[in-house]
């Protein structure tokens, strides 16, 4: 088992799971032609893809899901709010399925969980991605932690965390104050602090790979994301990467 991010942040995201023979391909945020360039550059094609799973209608995730399906016959999961918020945008897609944000579904070989989260769209979800034997955990897109997103995330092999801002940076920052209130509130982004809390609260015994993802141009950097991290678990060092907006993140083994 195997993941990779083609890319991470507000300008487009999308990740990539492979089990076995079968990928799939969390959100699309990005063009037709960007998307098959990031995916080339993991050595895949879209006709190597077997489906869609998507976690929220906000632009930088869903913008590119519709065009990409449409022109590979990919089948489409989501939720019925989610897919409720496009206005029939999808309904000339090949296969449009509709999931419960809580019950466990498989495309191929891939396991998917699907898990609500507190953000501002309709009906947002978040996935844990399994072969059976070992979890990939991804939470981003979601002002705050819940009981039931860390009983979910509890034992992870790898995971991928939401880290978006500073909180000092946001507050000092050019954002609009309505901005500012939406992005750190309750349904808006996970802070540095904020995701180092919720990662020392789970059981990270088989943990792998923590990858810092969804990091904001203008509230973050880098280093405050990762310095966040290893204050709250400090042996985890060795095992941190940051996803970006340009590179995204390559590939990466869960043994």
């Amino acid at each position: 088992m195997r993941f990779a991010l083609l890319g991470s942040g507000s300008e487009g995201n999308a990740l990539v799971v492979e089990v076995g023979q079968t990928r799939v391909l969390m959100d699309c945020g990005f063009s037709l032609s960007e998307t098959t360039a990031r995916l080339f550059r993991l050595g895949l094609t879209p006709e190597q893809l077997h489906g869609i799973v998507v976690t929220h209608e906000h632009g930088d995730h869903i913008g590119g899901v519709a065009r990409l399906a449409r022109k590979f016959s990919l089948p489409v999961f989501l939720t019925h709010g989610t897919l409720r918020s496009q206005n029939g945008a999808f309904a000339d897609l090949p296969s449009v399925n509709e999931i419960s944000p809580h019950h466990l579904f498989s495309i191929g070989e891939v396991k998917v969980q699907p898990y609500p989260v507190p953000h501002d769209a309709s009906e947002p979800v978040q996935f844990v991605f399994g072969d059976g034997v070992r979890k990939l955990g991804v939470l981003t897109d979601t002002g705050s932690s819940t009981p039931h997103i860390e009983a979910i995330l509890n034992g992870c092999d790898a995971l991928v965390l939401e880290c978006n801002h500073d909180t000092d940076m946001l507050a000092n920052s050019e954002y609009p104050y309505n901005l500012k209130l939406r992005v750190g509130g309750r349904y808006g982004h996970l802070n540095n602090f904020d995701a180092g809390e919720l990662l020392a609260r789970l059981d990270c015994s088989k943990l792998q790979h923590i990858v810092a993802a969804h990091l904001s141009h203008k509230n973050n950097s880098r280093e405050l994301a990762v310095d966040a991290l290893i204050r709250a678990m400090p042996d985890i060092a060795d095992k941190i990467a940051v996803a970006t907006q340009s590179e995204g993140l390559s590939w990466r083994q869960i043994e």
